[in-house]
């Protein structure tokens, strides 16, 4: 039953992630065939942004080290197909494959900084920057990801100004759309309308900003809704609830595409994806993991709560 909320938007893009953030903390490597089915699937089921891999250097991420390879497999597909670039070498070797949608991806605090890209957080912008302004040069959209920008494994609250720092920097040096990262899922609903308010304070439009939560706490899709009421219109979420972070051992799945879009048509709210194709898909991938998927709607709506092979 549809009843619509006041001071919601009537359309939302889904930046879905499952293919590359949630791929990227599997144990075992998915074959780059099983990958590329994923993203085609994903497309036919409405998803118009698939985040499809990551240009990482295969010692830090081995489950993505086929990205030369599954890049042409889908870069035909009629979709935006963004795509995780690191360095220099990243995106030489994404604009090489003719990738036009990159992604850098930074840190609000110290200490996830140097965990996650061995740098200080002043030293990861410096390097972001002569990088986004090569990829605009070439003509590529650019989003930047702020991680920690809710709380952190070792620093604890992480302050507001902080987090809008990075996030203006991002900005300043070019990039189009900004995702807030909850990378260890501690946000609340008040906390996501403050950090919205304090970066348009600071000349941030809510235009240029996605949110992405994880569901630690339970708290995704209240904090979604949060973001929704605030003008936000882009939100991130993965197929099946895969994924979490591998740097933030408390950190659990990411929001589940399914669960998202059961909210969203619930609100009369317009996503273009099909929820029947989209459960049939993580089903299916379940599958191929060989596990249930752990979104709620999947297991609701599927046609078995056990994986299966096709």
């Amino acid at each position: 039953m549809v009843v619509p909320a006041p001071n919601l938007p009537a359309r939302i893009r889904i930046h879905e992630v499952g293919a590359r953030d949630g791929l990227q903390n599997e144990k075992s490597t998915v074959p780059t065939a099983v990958k590329a089915e994923f993203v085609r699937r994903l497309a036919d089921a409405g998803l118009t942004t698939i985040e499809a891999t990551s240009f990482v250097h295969p010692r830090w991420v081995p489950q993505l080290a086929d990205a030369e390879e599954l890049f042409p497999l889908v870069s035909g597909l009629p979709v935006a197909l963004p795509v995780l670039v690191p360095n220099a070498r990243g995106l030489d070797r994404a604009l090489a494959l003719g990738a036009r949608r990159v992604a850098v991806f930074a840190s609000a605090t110290e200490s996830f900084a140097k965990a996650n890209l061995n740098r200080t957080l002043d030293e990861s912008l410096a390097v972001f920057e002569p990088l986004v302004r090569r990829a605009k040069d070439e003509g590529a959209h650019v989003r930047g990801y702020v991680s920690m920008c809710f709380g952190d494994p070792w620093e604890g609250s992480v302050p507001l100004h902080q987090v809008v720092r990075v996030c203006t920097a991002l900005r300043d040096m070019g990039c189009d759309e900004l995702s807030l990262g909850d990378t260890i899922g501690v946000a609340t609903p008040g906390h996501v309308l403050e950090l919205l308010s304090s970066l348009n304070e600071r000349g941030v439009p809510t235009n240029v900003i996605g949110v992405h939560f994880h569901d630690t706490y339970g708290q995704a899709l209240a904090n979604t809704l949060a973001a929704l009421q605030h003008g936000v219109t882009v939100v991130d979420a993965s197929a099946g609830g895969l994924g979490g972070c591998p740097f933030a051992k408390s950190a659990t799945g990411n929001l589940a595409t399914e669960d998202l879009v059961w909210m969203l048509q619930g609100l009369g709210i317009d996503t273009g994806v099909d929820l029947g194709r989209l459960v049939a898909t993580s089903e299916w991938m379940a599958g191929q993991l060989g596990r249930p998927s752990p979104s709620r709607t999947v297991r609701a709506l599927g046609e078995t709560t056990q994986p299966h092979e096709e």
